[in-house]
């Protein structure tokens, strides 16, 4: 199996790669209840692509119609989708925006990522495993703690909804035709 560092100086694997929805989950949970309840959702509609320079460097692009949010309760999602908090009717879109891969020990790497939610842009630091898999396609899981406040998801009726938001990723991209 390939090193990170060399998947990512591998000149034979520079070019575009594209996300494949239907083998990829974008998710986030939170605790809530003070603590009590973790909820657990995911988005169902988004697209991405990136590029690998086959130099190390590496561009990437993620986006996630704010509007397929999904927790499994429809009044939940319906307060949700509200100007409470993702404001969807004013803000459909969120962005992840990757601008570098810094590889730390075996398949793991730090992300260099900027999240925009609600018209608000801030730096994400990001976690993940990056593998190659048997078909040739590239894998990346990863997960980032974000501050609800930050992006204006503060509602929070007497505390009880948890100050930080953890955002997964579990990706599948492949090599776009040439």
């Amino acid at each position: 199996m390939t090193t990170l560092e060399t998947l990512l100086n591998d000149p034979d694997l520079a070019g575009v790669w594209n996300l494949v929805p239907n083998r990829s989950t974008i998710g986030f949970k939170v605790r809530n209840m003070w603590g009590l309840v973790r909820v657990k959702g995911r988005f169902t509609e988004f697209s991405g692509d990136g590029q690998l320079t086959g130099g190390g460097a590496v561009f990437g692009r993620l986006d996630i119609r704010a509007a397929s949010l999904d927790t499994g309760i429809g009044r939940r999602d319906k307060h949700l989708r509200s100007a409470d908090f993702f404001d969807v009717e004013r803000f459909g879109e969120i962005s992840v925006v990757v601008t570098a891969v810094h590889p730390t020990k075996g398949k793991a790497a730090d992300l260099r990522a900027a999240l925009t939610m609600k018209g608000v842009t801030a730096p994400l630091p990001l976690s993940a495993t990056i593998t190659e898999l048997d078909d040739g396609s590239i894998r990346i899981a990863g997960e980032a703690k974000v501050d609800r406040t930050q992006f204006d998801l503060g509602w929070n009726r007497l505390g009880m909804i948890g100050p930080t938001a953890t955002a997964t990723t579990d990706a599948v991209f492949v090599r776009a035709a040439q």
